[in-house]
Order: structure tokens, then C-alpha cells, then sequence
């Protein structure tokens, strides 16, 4: 409940809160107490009649402070996973047992999902009567222990030292990360451009490799190194040993001179660039999203930027060194169809390539793809403005034109100046109106801004707001005539137990859309695949599983709305609306899955919905009251 209202930032309903943790509000009530008597220095809570919002104080507060019980299960099998990866000859359940004070079935319980975390490792799980053990290299033990402290951190995304403390609980000494992290970055500048979202890991699994070389577990080096990786294992020795109290052994300084090495843009591949397949991958993804998406991917520079950091994102992934972005949230949410793309593209690399691709690193990806196509868009949302000062005073309209154009020349362009007594008000057909003067009544006010002959910045800042709203405002309009042209009549459910698997639900919303011929089972499969890339829950509310391809005989929506949020990937969300999506209506994929994310930025828009939504003909109305107001 605090991350979601420190990443809100703003108030928050109880009844939003309930829906998205799965109690009622009488629980958040509770929560909000509870939290509040953990707070040291002041309330982290504030209520109001807006509901919940947090306070500064709340950035002070870790999940061990809230929840202090609640680690018990998870502390002991961090602990039985560090005696696994400490006892090279086998661990005893009886000795395990005694050890952590529980029963040996409780022991036989965490052994079990010890075997589940092993599944992403390249250890092997091995049991002789009662002594168990883990094969495999220490690099790969290593990796184990990365994987359970990015675990730990993806469940508490709220709390900004959470790297630090999710090291701490394996026993891995974290009170130096920020020094160590700075020291790093200052070191590696001297090789290139430092990757500041992939260095937090380095530091990670250099803080990791500290703890094993102190308990006797060094990695052993032979032969000689590349210069760059000697350089930077030489700065390694410094920082180990101001930081870490350290040193490293020749193994050790080149295997972590080479994973700081990725996170300097640039360095994969060394002079040569990306490898010939990885290069191959990446031109086949991007002419495939070109031609879905009919954009111009098509520029070598940038294919081989792309390809360059793909390569690097395969050394990473190889290492475990991952590169956390703070904007996937919000650029899921704010451009969903340009993470849509990347999502494509991602799949492409991932076949290819053989990678795992997080949504953290195809949130990178979207920001390679949507440096590329970005100026293009731009170009083309730009809305036209027509200046109304009636009068003479040529030089002070000159000069008002002139902060307009430097101030919002790239969202508006001024095509005319009206200086009539009488302006015709409904004659003028640009998109926005700025007006000295205030308009008279019956004038089309949506799209007037009236601001004084010699503006403020917060006249300024009006305009842009109004420039926003009327390009908002068409958007959703054009949305508006398409809605009840695209949802199938057929094919809408209420109340979906939460507890049914995406997978059924995807299943049983697709159902009438295959029996009408509109898909077919390949379609519907391929939205499930496509599932597992990436969630499709594009905000905390919506959900809109689809496929990548277009291949549906017309494009038709099916929606399940609930009162009671439905678990959706890593959201609760009161709207599922399974898409398929046609070739013929290509042009308004982008209208229609943009603009439909749109209206569900707000939570209390899905909750009407799903309130008042009750039939399609009640949905449609709804939405379309939320279009108009």
C-alpha cells in the first residue's frame, strides 16, 4: 500500500486502495493506523477527505519496519540457501533443522522452494538420504544469490535503499554501496560513457563477490587479460579495498573488471561493434515491428546503435547484470503503443537470441526505438493557433507572438493574427484560440484561452494546458465514434472471479470472437505468448491482451469489467479488454490503443466503469460521458 501511494504522489481513495491490495477499506483503514505507529517522525499517512496520500516521512520506513513478522519464512530459507552454498559436502536436514529451530518437515517445505529458485540458476539440486547439496560452479552459487536479492527488490519497489537492504538480508555488506557506487562510476568514465541504470548492479555483484572471497570462495585466473580489463580491474583493487576491505585475487579483479566493462556504453563487442548474429537479429526485428507498425526503422546509425546495446544486453544477461529503469512504469502507461513496439522487438531478439528480456530492459529498448521515431510524431501533433488582439499595437502583438513561439513553438503553430474590432469568432478554424480579449457568449470556448496583452509564465503555462486539452479532447473524440464500432456485443462479462488464470480468462474472452469468425485459435494463443513477454496491464487499472500480429478478420474488443479487482501481472485492474486487431484497420491501431489507455490513466474512471458498467450498452455510455466531461 505505501508504494503505491509514494509512486501516486497524490491523494488516493480508499476504495482505489482496496481494489488494487485485494481487502476492503475497513483494512486500509487498518493498514494506515499500522503504518502511522511505525513512523518515527511524524505520521507517513495523511488522511483527508481525498483520502490517503503519503508524507515524507514515509520515505523512511523499510518493509522490515512495517511488517517485522513477516520475514520469518523468507529469512529462513535465505538462511538455509546461504548453508547450502557454504557446505561443499552436503547439508544435513536434521543439522539444518536444529540450526534454524524448526522441524525437519518445515526444513523439507523450504527445500522445495529452494528447487523452485534453482530453476533460473545453473546449479543442480542433489539429495543423498538426508544430506542435500548444490552442484555447480561459484559463479553460478553467485548468481543464485543475485537472483533472491533482485527478488527481494522487485517486491518492494517503494524504498529507495532497497538494493542496499535486500544485500543485507544474504549477509552481504551493503553500508558502502553509495560510496562504492560513486567511486565506481568516477573510475569508469575514464573508459567511456558509464550506463548509470546497469552500474547499481555491478556494485551488487561486486559487494557479493566480496562476501564469498572473505569466506574462502575466490575465482581462479589464468593467462593474461585485454589491457582495458587489466585498467579496470586495477581501479577495482582500489575500490575493494577503501570500500570492502578486500583484496581481490587475479580471477576475481578480471571477472568484475569485465562486468563493470558493461555497463560502459559502447564497450560490447570492442572495436568490431555488435557480433554478426546479434546484428542479424536486430534487423530482422526492426523490419518486422517497421512493417507492423508502419513506422521508418530503416536508418543504419540507428540499427547499429540498437544492435551495439542489444549486444551488450546479451553480456548482461549472461552475468546477471541488470540495468533497472525508473521510467518503465510511466512509460508503459504514458506510451504504451512505443512500448508495444519494444515489446515486439524484444520478442524478435529474445527467439533469436535466446535471452530472458525483463520489462526494465524493454523499457530501454522503447527509449532507443523512441529516439528514432519521436521527431517524426512530433511533427505531426502540433496544433495550429490563431493570436485574436484587436487594435493597433503592432509591437506588443509582435512581442506576444514571439513568447508563444519560444515558449511552445514546438506543440503550436501561430497561423494568423485576427486585429478586427468585431472578431468572427466561429469563423476561425484553428485548432486553438488565444485571446486579449475575453470572447463573447455562444464563442467555442473549449478551444479559447484568453491570457493579458503582456503574459506571465502562468499565462504561458495556461496555453500549454489548453493546447493539452484540446488535443486530448480530439484524440478521445475520434476514440469515441470508433467504440461502438469495434465491441463485440457478444462478448462481455461482469465480475470475473478474481482468482481465474489470465490464461482462462484470456480464453474465455476470446471464446465468441473465434465462434464469430473473427479470430482463430492461433490468434488466441498467440495473445498468451504474448502475455508472458510483458504484462499488458498498461496502468493500474486497465489490461489489454492481444496479439502481436494483425491477423484478425476485423478488429473487434472483448471486455470483462469487475468491481473487485482482477490480478493482472504485477497490477490489480478492473478492465480486461482482449483486443484483435485487423490489417484493414492498421491505420487506427495506434488511435484506438493510445487513446484507449488514455481514459484509463485515472482510477476513478475504471471504478465508474466497472461500477456503473453493467451491460455494454451501460459501458458505452459511461465511457462516452467520461470522453465528453
Amino acid at each position: 500500500m505505501l508504494a503505491i501511494l509514494m509512486r501516486r504522489g497524490s491523494w488516493v481513495t480508499a476504495g482505489f486502495l482496496a481494489d488494487q491490495l485485494g481487502v476492503t477499506p475497513r483494512s486500509v483503514r487498518s493498514y494506515v493506523t499500522a503504518i502511522n505507529a511505525q513512523a518515527a517522525s511524524g505520521d507517513a499517512i495523511e488522511s483527508g477527505p481525498q483520502g490517503y496520500r503519503a508524507t515524507p516521512a514515509a520515505s523512511g520506513l523499510t518493509r522490515d519496519d512495517l511488517e517485522p513478522d513477516r520475514g520469518t519464512p523468507r529469512e529462513r530459507l535465505r538462511g538455509l540457501v546461504r548453508m547450502l552454498l557454504d557446505a561443499r559436502e552436503g547439508l544435513s536436514v536434521y543439522a539444518a533443522a536444529e540450526a534454524l529451530h524448526v522441524s525437519e518437515s518445515t526444513i523439507e517445505g523450504d527445500l522445495r522452494r529452494v528447487r523452485g529458485l534453482l530453476t533460473r540458476s545453473d546449479l543442480r539440486f542433489e539429495r543423498a538420504g538426508e544430506v542435500v547439496r548444490l552442484e555447480g560452479s561459484e559463479l553460478a552459487r553467485r548468481r543464485l544469490v543475485s537472483t533472491i536479492v533482485h527478488d527481494e527488490m522487485s517486491d518492494a519497489g517503494f524504498d529507495p535503499g532497497i538494493m542496499s537492504r535486500a544485500a543485507e538480508s544474504m549477509r552481504i555488506p551493503a553500508g558502502a554501496f553509495d560510496a562504492m557506487h560513486e567511486d565506481l562510476v568516477e573510475e569508469l568514465r575514464r573508459e567511456g560513457s558509464v550506463d548509470e541504470l546497469a552500474i547499481a548492479d555491478v556494485v551488487l555483484h561486486i559487494a557479493i563477490a566480496a562476501e564469498r572471497v572473505r569466506r574462502g570462495y575466490a575465482l581462479e585466473g589464468e593467462g593474461e587479460a585485454d589491457p582495458q580489463v587489466e585498467r579496470v580491474g586495477a581501479a577495482l583493487d582500489a575500490v575493494g579495498r577503501a570500500h570492502l576491505g578486500v583484496v581481490w585475487g587475479s580471477g576475481d579483479r578480471r571477472h568484475l573488471a569485465a562486468l563493470a566493462l558493461l555497463a560502459v556504453d559502447g564497450s560490447a563487442g570492442g572495436s568490431a561493434g555488435a557480433d554478426p548474429v546479434v546484428r542479424a537479429a536486430v534487423r530482422t526485428a526492426l523490419s518486422r515491428a517497421s512493417a507492423t507498425y508502419r513506422v521508418a526503422l530503416d536508418d543504419p546509425a540507428f540499427e547499429e546503435r540498437l544492435a551495439v546495446h542489444v549486444q551488450n544486453l546479451a553480456d548482461r544477461s549472461r552475468e546477471q547484470v541488470w540495468s533497472r529503469n525508473p521510467m518503465t512504469r510511466s512509460l508503459k502507461s504514458a506510451s504504451p503503443l512505443l512500448f508495444e513496439m519494444s515489446v515486439a522487438v524484444s520478442g524478435v531478439l529474445s527467439s533469436a537470441l535466446g535471452l530472458t528480456i525483463p520489462d526494465d530492459e524493454i523499457a530501454n529498448i522503447a527509449m532507443h526505438l523512441g529516439g528514432a521515431i519521436a521527431p517524426a510524431r512530433a511533427a505531426s501533433a502540433r496544433l495550429t493557433a490563431t493570436i485574436v488582439w484587436p487594435g493597433a499595437f503592432e509591437q506588443p502583438r509582435a512581442r506576444l507572438r514571439e513568447a508563444i513561439e519560444a515558449s511552445l513553438g514546438h506543440d503550436i503553430d501561430v497561423v494568423a493574427t485576427v486585429t478586427g474590432a468585431a472578431p468572427d469568432w466561429g469563423g476561425i478554424e484553428s485548432d486553438l484560440v488565444i485571446a486579449t480579449v475575453e470572447p463573447p457568449a455562444g464563442a467555442p470556448l473549449d478551444r479559447v484561452v484568453q491570457i493579458p496583452p503582456f503574459p506571465t509564465d502562468r499565462d504561458i503555462a495556461a496555453v500549454a494546458d489548453a493546447a493539452g486539452r484540446v488535443r486530448r479532447q480530439r484524440r478521445l473524440a475520434g476514440l469515441r465514434a470508433e467504440f461502438a464500432r469495434w465491441f463485440a456485443p457478444g462478448a462481455f462479462l461482469v465480475d470475473v472471479d478474481p482468482a481465474t488464470p489470465q490464461d482462462e480468462l484470456i480464453r474465455r474472452l476470446a471464446a465468441p470472437l473465434v465462434a464469430d469468425g473473427v479470430i482463430d485459435e492461433a490468434y488466441v494463443e498467440s495473445a498468451i505468448e504474448r502475455e508472458q513477454l510483458s504484462s499488458t496491464a498498461f496502468t493500474e487499472s486497465l489490461a489489454v491482451p492481444h496479439a502481436l500480429t494483425m491477423s484478425a478478420t476485423r478488429t473487434a474488443i472483448a471486455l470483462a469489467v469487475s468491481e473487485q479487482a482482477i490480478p493482472w501481472g504485477p497490477e490489480r485492474v478492473q478492465v480486461v479488454a482482449f483486443a484483435a486487431f485487423s490489417e484493414a484497420d492498421r491505420a487506427s491501431f495506434q488511435a484506438v490503443f493510445e487513446q484507449f489507455v488514455d481514459v484509463f490513466a485515472s482510477p476513478e474512471n475504471a471504478r465508474r466503469l466497472a461500477r456503473k458498467g453493467r451491460d455494454l450498452p451501460s459501458f458505452l455510455t459511461e465511457l462516452a460521458a467520461l470522453i465528453d466531461g
